[in-house]
C-alpha cells in the first residue's frame, strides 16, 4: 500500500513560512523605534519671539541727575534795627527789582533827618555871612583900610564855615540814608516763598526775614566723569526732566563747566540753565539732565526687554541656522519702553525675551 506524504509536506511548509514571518517583523518594528527619540528631540528646541530693530539717527547721551535751585535766592533782612511796622507782601507773591517788603518804625528816624536839614540850613547861613566878610575884607585891605592879618583872619573863617557847612551836608546825607533803610526793598525780581506773619517784633540789623527766589530762570547743579569734561561745551543745548514727574525741556543750556573737580567725588561741577518762566519745574527738586558727548549717528531702537546687561550690554540674534548668537552693543540711550543701541553690524532678527539658559549656539524654534 502506498502512503501519500502530501498532508506532511503541506504542514511543514505552513510552520516554515510562519518561522519566518515572525523574525522579519521584528526586524521592522526594531528599525522603525529609533525615529521616536528624533521627533521628540526636534520638539524640545527652546521656541523664542523674535522683534526687528529699526534704524534712527541720534548720538550719543550720558545721562545725570541734579538738584533744580533757583537762579537766585536770598534772604532778606534790615540793615538797621527798629519795630516791624508794616509788611507789604505775603508768601507766594511775586515781586518787582526795588519793591518794598516791609517797613519800621520811622519816628525817630525822621526826627534825627529833620534835625540834620536844620543843621545844613544853618551852616549854610554861616558859610554865607563869612564868605561876605572876607570878601569886604579883601577889597577893603586892596584899599590899605584893613590889615593883612584881619584879611587872613576873614578868610579863615570863610574856610572854616564852608568845611561846617559840608559837615552838616554830610550827616543829612547819613540820616537821609538811615530812613532809606527803615524801608526794605526787593534787590531782584522774584518769588517771596518765606516772610513774616505779623508786626510789631524788634528786629536786628542783618536779621533774615524775607526769602526771595527767582523762579523764572533755574539752575541744575551737576557732576560728570573727566573724561566727558572734554566732550561739553558752553552754549550747548541739553533736554532736562523732572525725576517721577511729567515736566520737561529741550532749551535749557550749558551754562559753566567748572575746571576743577570736586574733592569728595573726583567728578566736574557743571551748571545747566533751565527756563522756567512758565513754572513747570519746582525748584529744590530731582532732575536728570541728557548731555550730547558726540554728533549724530546711526543706531537702531529695540524692544527694552531684549537688552541684556549680564557679563556686559548685549543681544541675541538668531541665525538662518537656527542657531543663537550673541552681539555685544553700546547703549546710547535708555527707556522704560525702548532702547537705543549700536552694534558693530545692523541687527536683524533679535531675541526679545532671552531666558538665561540661552547661550552662544543654542539652537531654538521660532514661535
Amino acid at each position: 500500500m502506498k502512503l501519500s506524504r502530501t498532508p506532511l509536506v503541506a504542514g511543514l511548509a505552513a510552520v516554515g513560512m510562519a518561522a519566518t514571518v515572525l523574525p522579519l517583523s521584528g526586524c521592522k518594528a526594531d528599525a522603525a523605534s529609533p525615529a521616536a527619540p528624533t521627533k521628540a528631540a526636534a520638539s524640545e528646541l527652546p521656541s523664542v519671539t523674535l522683534t526687528t530693530p529699526r534704524s534712527v539717527t541720534t548720538s550719543l547721551r550720558e545721562e545725570v541727575t541734579g538738584t533744580l535751585f533757583p537762579a537766585q535766592a536770598l534772604q532778606v533782612g534790615f540793615e538797621v534795627g527798629g519795630r516791624l511796622d508794616k509788611v507789604r507782601v505775603k508768601k507766594g507773591q511775586a515781586v518787582q527789582e526795588g519793591q518794598v517788603l516791609a517797613q519800621l518804625n520811622a519816628e525817630i528816624s525822621d526826627a534825627q533827618l529833620a534835625q540834620a536839614q536844620a543843621a545844613v540850613a544853618a551852616a549854610e547861613v554861616s558859610a554865607a555871612m563869612a564868605a561876605d566878610v572876607a570878601g569886604r575884607n579883601a577889597k577893603l585891605q586892596e584899599q590899605g583900610n584893613v590889615s593883612d592879618l584881619q584879611n587872613l583872619t576873614s578868610t579863615t573863617q570863610a574856610k572854616q564855615a564852608e568845611a561846617q557847612l559840608l559837615a552838616a551836608k554830610a550827616q543829612l546825607a547819613q540820616a537821609q540814608a538811615g530812613r532809606r533803610k527803615h524801608d526794605l526793598k526787593v534787590p531782584f525780581s522774584g518769588t517771596v516763598v518765606d516772610a513774616p506773619e505779623q508786626v510789631g517784633a524788634i528786629v536786628g540789623p542783618g536779621v533774615p526775614m524775607f526769602s526771595v527766589e527767582n523762579l523764572g530762570t533755574l539752575l541744575l547743579k551737576t557732576t560728570v566723569a573727566e573724561s566727558m569734561r572734554a566732550r561739553l561745551k558752553p552754549g550747548t543745548k541739553v533736554r532736562v526732566e523732572v525725576i517721577g514727574g511729567g515736566a520737561s525741556t529741550d532749551e535749557a543750556t550749558i551754562r559753566t563747566i567748572i575746571p576743577s573737580a570736586d574733592a569728595a567725588t573726583r567728578r566736574i561741577p557743571v551748571d545747566v540753565l533751565v527756563p522756567n518762566k512758565d513754572g513747570r519745574f519746582v525748584a529744590n527738586t530731582l532732575a536728570r539732565v541728557i548731555l550730547p558727548l558726540s554728533d549724530s549717528q546711526e543706531a537702531q531702537a529695540l524692544p527694552s526687554s531684549a537688552l541684556s546687561s549680564s557679563g556686559g550690554d548685549h543681544v541675541y540674534v538668531v541665525a538662518s541656522t537656527g542657531e543663537v548668537r550673541r552681539v555685544d552693543v553700546q547703549v546710547i540711550e535708555r527707556g522704560l519702553r525702548e532702547v537705543v543701541v549700536k552694534a558693530a553690524s545692523p541687527l536683524d532678527k533679535v531675541v526679545e525675551f532671552p531666558t538665561p539658559s540661552l547661550t552662544e549656539g543654542t539652537r531654538v524654534s521660532v514661535k
